[in-house]
């Protein structure tokens, strides 16, 4: 059995060089939330480095708010933003002769797209456009891993090791008290009752605890038997 160990990255925090070494996949941030071509660059180099899957992290165009509030937007708006945003990480990519490989939308435009049919139809065909050998990264069950099926898109099935799940299976909404996982017993107790449930897991790069988080996970994973690969 094996399981994909992804990480949200390239947002600005210091654990990036240190997160690489430890994920088979990294979550790019393009510009929406968090982001901008050097950090992208960055990113880039380091996941090649180290042979790590690349995905675009795009959101809501809301820097102001590291895209984590919904968003009443234009759907043409939305269309071009989350473009741009693709586009400016393969740009990035396509200098180093390497691919991006799937898309995984970020905060509240994650979390908007798991329950709203529309939502993520309207993603999953954007994708398609683009390129429909991306794959699309979301939550497992989810309105957007659905949409993304019946475009004939690969999907990525996700969990997350850090953060409190609601009873329908949706994330626990930050503001809530104990949305964001901190005592490692749990967090690790949770990744690895999530292996056979899901493709890949996430560890969130702007946590201050990500580093060791990361560490405690791999090693329980690799203690029970479960491989580290996409």
């Amino acid at each position: 059995m094996f399981i994909d160990l992804n990480a949200d990255l390239g947002e600005g925090g210091d654990f990036d060089s240190l997160l690489m070494p430890l994920i088979t996949s990294a979550n790019i941030a393009c510009g929406g939330h968090a982001g901008d071509v050097d950090s992208m660059r960055n990113a880039v180099h380091l996941a090649h480095a180290h042979g790590v899957r690349i995905g675009a992290h795009p959101s809501y165009p809301d820097r102001a708010h590291f895209g984590r509030r919904s968003m009443q937007i234009d759907p043409s708006k939305l269309v071009f933003s989350i473009t741009a945003q693709l586009w400016a990480l393969k740009a990035v990519c396509i200098e180093d002769g390497i691919s991006v490989s799937y898309v995984k939308p970020h905060g509240a435009l994650y979390n908007d797209a798991a329950v709203n049919p529309e939502l993520a139809d309207q993603i999953a065909q954007l994708i398609f456009e683009i390129d429909p050998d991306l794959a699309v990264m979301a939550l497992a069950g989810s309105c957007l891993i659905q949409a993304a099926a019946a475009r004939g898109l690969t999907t990525i099935a996700e969990g997350f090791a850090d953060r409190a799940y609601l009873p329908n299976g949706t994330l626990m909404p930050r503001e809530q008290d104990g949305a964001v996982l901190t005592d490692l017993a749990q967090v690790k107790a949770q990744a690895l009752a999530l292996v056979g449930q899901v493709q890949s897991i996430c560890i969130h790069g702007d946590n201050p605890n990500a580093v060791a988080q990361t560490l405690a996970i791999r090693q329980t994973l690799l203690e029970n038997g479960v491989s580290i690969h996409v």
